[in-house]
C-alpha cells in the first residue's frame, strides 16, 4: 500500500518578542516530526492540549508555512506548488475544523457555502450546482430543505455535517479532521463519528484524525502517532499501541482514560501508567534537555536528562523515542 502523505523533519517555531539585546527565543510548536499515511487508512494524531497536533494539521493544509522540513502529497513537495499545481492540491486535501460554529460564514446560505467550491474549481455547470448540493446534504444525513437556510438555524451537529459536506464537494483524496467532535455533545459525537466512518469507506478517502479522545481514536483509526511537546514519541498500529504501549508517556495517556470495567486495563497488560507520573507539562519555550518527557517519567535513568532519544523503528514498523528501547 503506497503512502499518500509523507512528513519529514517538520518544524514550526514561533519567535517571541523580547527587549533590545535580549536573547532570541522561540515557541517550538512542532519540533521535528516524521510520519507517513498510507492511502485509504485513518491515521490518528493524539496527545495533550498544546502538544502541536493542530499546528501539524495547518502545516499539512499549507495554511501556515513550516520553519523547516518536508511535506509531500503523492510524492510532490507542497511548498513548491504554485498556480494550477497549488489549486489541484487545495482540491485534493480538505479540512474539517474543530468548531462548526466558527467554520461557516453566518451570512452565507448553505447552498452558497457548498456551491462555492464547485464554482472556484469549475467542477460542474452552474445550473447543476443545486442538484449536487442536494446530493451532498443527503449524503451527510440532511434534507434538501437545508440549502436555503443560514448556519444559525442549525444545531452544532448539523453544522458539522454541513462542514463535512463542504469538504466532500471537491472529491478530496485526503481529509484532515482537527478535533471534529470536541465542540459537540456526546450523543451527537457518535453520529458524526459514524458518518465519518461511512464516508471514508464509501468514498475511499484517507483521513488524518486529530483528537485527544482515545476511545474515539481506538474505534476509528488504523494507526496512531503520539505527540508530546512538538515531537512524536511513539507510532504503532492502533491495537498494538492500545494493547502494549511502549513509551512511558503513552502509558500515562492510556491510564488517564476512564474505564467502566477492568477489561481495557487487562488488554494493556495492567500497565496503568506505571512508567509515568502526573505532573505539569513543561513550556514549549523551555523544553527540558535530553528526553523532553524525563521530568515526568518514573523510569528515567542516567542518559534521559542529557541525551534526546531518537525515534527508532522495529521490524514491525513500530517506533518509540525512548532509551528503554535503545
Amino acid at each position: 500500500m503506497s503512502d499518500l502523505l509523507v512528513v519529514e523533519g517538520l518544524r514550526k517555531h514561533y519567535p517571541l518578542k523580547g527587549g533590545f539585546g535580549a536573547e532570541k527565543r522561540f515557541v517550538r510548536a512542532v519540533d521535528g516530526v516524521d510520519f507517513s499515511v498510507a492511502r485509504d487508512t485513518v491515521f490518528a494524531l493524539v496527545g495533550e492540549s498544546g502538544c502541536g497536533k493542530s499546528t501539524v494539521a495547518r502545516l499539512i493544509l499549507r495554511l501556515i508555512e513550516p520553519t523547516s522540513g518536508s511535506i509531500r502529497i503523492k510524492g510532490e513537495e507542497i511548498a513548491a506548488l504554485k498556480g494550477d499545481g497549488l489549486k489541484a492540491f487545495r482540491r485534493s486535501v480538505q479540512i474539517v475544523f474543530q468548531d462548526p460554529f466558527a467554520s461557516l460564514n453566518p451570512r452565507m446560505r448553505v447552498l452558497d457555502a457548498l456551491g462555492e467550491p464547485f464554482v472556484i474549481h469549475r467542477l460542474v455547470p452552474k445550473q447543476e450546482i443545486k442538484d449536487r448540493v442536494a446530493a451532498l446534504l443527503q449524503q451527510v444525513g440532511l434534507g434538501p430543505d437545508a440549502m436555503m437556510k443560514y448556519p444559525h438555524e442549525f444545531s452544532g451537529g448539523q453544522r458539522q455535517r454541513i462542514c463535512i459536506a463542504r469538504a466532500l464537494t471537491v472529491s478530496p483524496e485526503l481529509i484532515v479532521a482537527d478535533e471534529p467532535l470536541s465542540a459537540l455533545d456526546v450523543s451527537i459525537q457518535a453520529q458524526i463519528l459514524n458518518l465519518l466512518q461511512q464516508i471514508r469507506r464509501s468514498a475511499g478517502i484517507t483521513l488524518v484524525f486529530i483528537s485527544h479522545d482515545l476511545h474515539v481514536v481506538r474505534y476509528l483509526s488504523d494507526r496512531v502517532a503520539v505527540m508530546y511537546l512538538g515531537k512524536i514519541v511513539e507510532t504503532a498500529k492502533t491495537e498494538d499501541l492500545f494493547g502494549n504501549p511502549r513509551h512511558p508517556y503513552t502509558e500515562l495517556l492510556l491510564s488517564s482514560v476512564p474505564h467502566i470495567s477492568g477489561r481495557a486495563g487487562k488488554e494493556r497488560k495492567e500497565s496503568d501508567g506505571d512508567g509515568a507520573r502526573q505532573g505539569d507539562i513543561p513550556s514549549p519555550i523551555d523544553i527540558p534537555s535530553g528526553c523532553p518527557f524525563h521530568p515526568r517519567c518514573a523510569r528515567r535513568f542516567e542518559p534521559c536528562d542529557r541525551i534526546e532519544p531518537a525515534l527508532k523503528s522495529d521490524k514491525d514498523g513500530r517506533t518509540a523515542a525512548c532509551h528503554l528501547y535503545g
